[in-house]
């Protein structure tokens, strides 16, 4: 886990992406962007590190390993963490299948996704966070 402290920007991004180069991509463009940013290889690492407590908007792949980041969002929101979330995922024709009935979830993006597109939604995200 990396965090980032010199931005003046409070509000906390985590990163849920089994792929290196997507992570280290979307930490890079929200660092930039002035955001605190946490990145996790896994689902599991993320609850691992208790990270929900600290966390302003969650952006996470869908398909990883051991855990989706759809499940993920299901045993948030179980704990009681209801983390305003975008899903990212390689595989867009798997989007409508994940439902719209989501609690706190934000937007569905294609990878690549835009930047602008992904900056735009966690504007939104922070603001119904706040």
């Amino acid at each position: 886990m990396k965090q980032d402290t010199q931005k003046s920007n409070s509000k906390t991004i985590a990163i849920v992406d089994d792929d290196d180069s997507v992570r280290g991509a979307l930490e890079s463009l929200l660092r930039s962007s002035g955001y605190k940013v946490q990145t996790y290889p896994s689902a599991l690492e993320f609850l691992k590190n208790n990270a929900s407590a600290d966390v302003d908007c969650l952006v996470s792949d869908v398909q990883m390993p051991g855990m989706s980041g759809l499940e993920l969002h299901k045993k948030l929101a179980a704990m009681g963490a209801h983390i305003p979330t975008i899903f990212i995922t390689a595989f867009p024709d798997a989007l409508p299948l994940l439902g719209t009935n989501t609690p706190a979830l934000i937007a569905y993006l294609p990878k690549p996704c835009e930047a602008n597109k992904l900056l735009n939604h966690i504007k939104t995200a922070l603001r119904e966070n706040s």
